[in-house]
Formats: C-alpha cells, structure tokens, sequence
C-alpha cells in the first residue's frame, strides 16, 4: 500500500513555504530586485527589471544578468519540496536583445526528477512576449538537506 497522497494544494503550500524561508537568505535576488512572483511543486516565475547597471558595451542588457534571472528561476523552481537542491549544469541559448527597463519574467518547469537529480527549463520573457532565453538546467539534491 503506499502513503498518504499529498493534494496539489498541500504541494502547493510547501511549495511557497519553500520558497519564502529561501528567499529570505536569498541576498542576489534581493539585491538586484529579483522577485518570485510565483511558485508552486517544480515550478516558479521570477521577475527582474533590467536597469542602466546591467547593460553591456553594446546597450543590451548583459547575458550575465538574463541567465542570473533563469537561474533564480530555475533554483527556486527546484527547491519546492523541502529538500536543498543546488544546480549542477545549466545551459542557455540567447534569442533575444534586453534593453533597460525591459521588465524580464522567467518561468521554469520541471521536465524530470530521478533519484537525487532533476531536469528544468526554463523561458524568459520581455513584458510583450517575446522570447529572450532559452536555459536548461539540471538539479542535484543534496545528501541529507532539508529545506
């Protein structure tokens, strides 16, 4: 017989719960505005808006700073279920030029988990649509953390 099964609500709440005892230690987020505008089992949305500091020498916003965001994304996406997951290798393909107060969203999904280990992907988004990143990321649970 298996256990108890958990509604997607209950996920949901741990899912949240996750995500705001991790933010409140999350100083980068913080710092460069980075918001998790929502997050629930194996998902989360991210939200950044690209200032004049995050411009390269070519007036776009720099890569650094959109893979930052997937990123953020991606590791709170994550850590939704009480367990410290940390990345362990993330790729991203650039579509699309940010400019300054472009207003950014990143929305990871999980694709897999399997043992210790998952599979995210995740889109970000200038505020009309369009798509500015592609990124995959792969998780890696850490032995005996809790989150």
């Amino acid at each position: 017989m298996r256990g108890p099964l958990v509604s997607v609500t209950e996920a949901d709440e741990v899912a949240r719960r996750c995500a705001e005892k991790m933010y409140a230690s999350d100083r980068s987020s913080q710092h460069l505005g980075i918001e998790i505008t929502d997050v629930a089992a194996g998902r989360a949305r991210a939200r950044m808006t690209v200032t004049d500091t995050m411009v390269n020498g070519h007036g776009i916003a720099h890569g650094g700073y959109v893979f930052l965001l997937a990123d953020t994304a991606f590791a709170f996406a994550c850590n939704t279920y009480e367990v410290v997951t940390v990345a362990a290798a993330a790729d991203v393909v650039f579509v699309a030029p940010a400019r300054p107060g472009d207003e950014l969203t990143a929305d990871a999904v999980e694709r897999a988990r399997f043992g210790r280990s998952g599979i995210y992907d995740v889109t970000v988004r200038r505020s009309d649509g369009e798509v500015i990143a592609e990124f995959r990321g792969n998780s890696r649970a850490l032995p005996g953390a809790s989150g």
